[in-house]
């Protein structure tokens, strides 16, 4: 075992790699939850059924697809690196496709399953640098500030901070409510906690408002700790449906966009993961990432087989720094990081007690740390400056990821030619640019 992981070279022990996957376990088991909640459109009220995906069939797929992706993960590629459904990704599924867009969910499931297999014949040979290289990183920097600031107004909304307002659009919600009042104080906590650097401080700050709303009656008492699986069989194999039996709506513009962006978001998340968590782990090598090919594989590898679960993409979560920092250097730290994830599986009839108050503090920190990619863009050039700035305000005003993507990549080639800086624009792009126009077009 220390010789398959490479202890030896890598200065590591059984000890350090097991704290360090717990901690990237504690760091990310939020999505345990969070996931369920987005997924299921538990924050909006008067749906019909049919659009809703089963909660306990959800945290189920959760479970599953970060235990397989992480395993994965530590096994082939040997990285220090988690996997789990995305946040934002997760949002954009079930917020933009199938709220806004009006698409089934299952249908949605059927794009993450088409996007994860492009992914894995993207990566077999060697055009997703290509195409990851024909982005420039400013835009790149702000589709992840744009998904942050996206995901923190959901959070003030489920929490009730942030509410509708007939005159303004939106406006402050009530503060004398106990549940926005719980909200607020999770907030103070996760706060607190990521300030002081404690290891999986939003994990903990969703313990401790979940614990306060429990001792002042804002949160009901779970009847039991332990508890019997929830079946699977609700989104087990869902994406597959369309594909037998309503293939045309599977072959839409409106399909193409969703699957171009569930790409898009994963691709990027995916790539400043892996080189964020291998520079901090000291695994670079000459400025390249070893086994980068592996490591994407498994990623998407991962979207694939948490898509049939039945779950959003599921991608390279960027809490493995926490374990990291702890000591992890070696995929055997990912191997504990599943273990953990699967023993997760035996404790759902406690998570009834994680209401959306409760989880609305964890959106609204992840927010924070995507957010500062927007540090990284050069605001000093106006070319740059337009659409950097239209796709960060563009996702959380219009309430669509998609929407802030396709209005940034369409200003980009035009601020950029009228610079005199046509040379500089990549052909894809173009190819971007022309698919976005037809979205407003066509969808809008």
């Amino acid at each position: 075992m220390k010789k398959f992981f490479q202890f030896d070279q890598l200065g590591t022990t059984y000890s350090r790699e097991f704290i360090g996957g717990l901690t990237t376990f504690l760091s990310m088991a939020y999505i345990l939850v969070v996931n369920p909640i987005t997924l299921s459109l538990q924050s909006v009220p008067d749906l019909p059924d049919s659009m809703r995906m089963d909660y306990g069939a959800v945290f189920v797929a959760t479970a599953l697809a970060a235990a397989i992706g992480s395993l994965i993960m530590g096994l082939i590629a040997k990285y220090p690196i988690a996997l789990a459904p995305g946040m934002g990704l997760n949002a954009f599924f079930a917020y933009t496709v199938v709220l806004t867009m009006g698409i089934t969910w299952q249908a949605a499931l059927t794009g993450v399953l088409i996007s994860g297999l492009i992914f894995i014949v993207m990566t077999l040979t060697g055009l997703r640098e290509k195409i990851i290289n024909s982005i420039p990183a400013e835009l790149k920097f702000a589709v992840g500030a744009g998904i942050g600031l996206f995901i923190t107004f959901v959070g003030f909304q489920n929490a009730g901070i942030i509410t509708n307002n007939d005159a303004t659009l939106v406006g402050l919600g009530d503060l004398t409510s106990g549940t926005t009042l719980l909200a607020v104080f999770g907030i103070f906590i996760t706060v607190i906690l990521m300030t002081r650097g404690i290891k999986g401080g939003i994990f903990f700050g969703m313990v401790i408002t979940a614990i306060a709303g429990m001792i002042f009656g804002l949160v009901d008492l779970p009847n039991q700790i332990f508890g019997a699986i929830p079946s699977l069989e609700p989104t087990f194999g869902a994406a597959l449906d369309p594909l037998f039996n309503d293939i045309s709506s599977v072959f839409t513009i409106q399909m193409l966009v969703v699957v171009l962006t569930f790409l898009f978001v994963d691709f990027f998340d995916t790539a400043g993961t892996l080189v964020a968590v291998a520079n901090q782990a000291n695994l670079m090598k000459d400025n390249k990432l070893p086994r980068a090919g592996k490591a994407l594989f498994a990623d998407s590898c991962a979207t694939v087989v948490g898509a049939v679960l039945g779950t959003s993409t599921t991608t390279s979560y960027i809490e493995s720094s926490a374990g990291v920092a702890a000591g992890a250097r070696s995929g055997f730290a990912s191997v504990v990081t599943a273990g953990f994830f699967l023993l997760s599986l035996f404790l759902f009839p406690l998570l009834e007690v994680i209401t959306a108050p409760v989880t609305a503090p964890a959106l609204i920190i992840v927010g924070v740390l995507m957010v500062s990619a927007i540090g990284k863009i050069d605001w000093n050039k106006f070319e740059i400056a337009v659409p950097a700035f239209l796709t960060v305000i563009a996702m959380p005003l219009t309430y669509s990821i998609a929407t802030g993507i396709a209005v940034g990549f369409i200003f980009y080639p035009i601020t950029m030619l009228m610079k005199g800086r046509g040379k500089e624009i990549h052909p894809i792009m173009y190819l971007l640019f022309i698919i976005f126009v037809l979205y407003f077009i066509f969808l809008i």
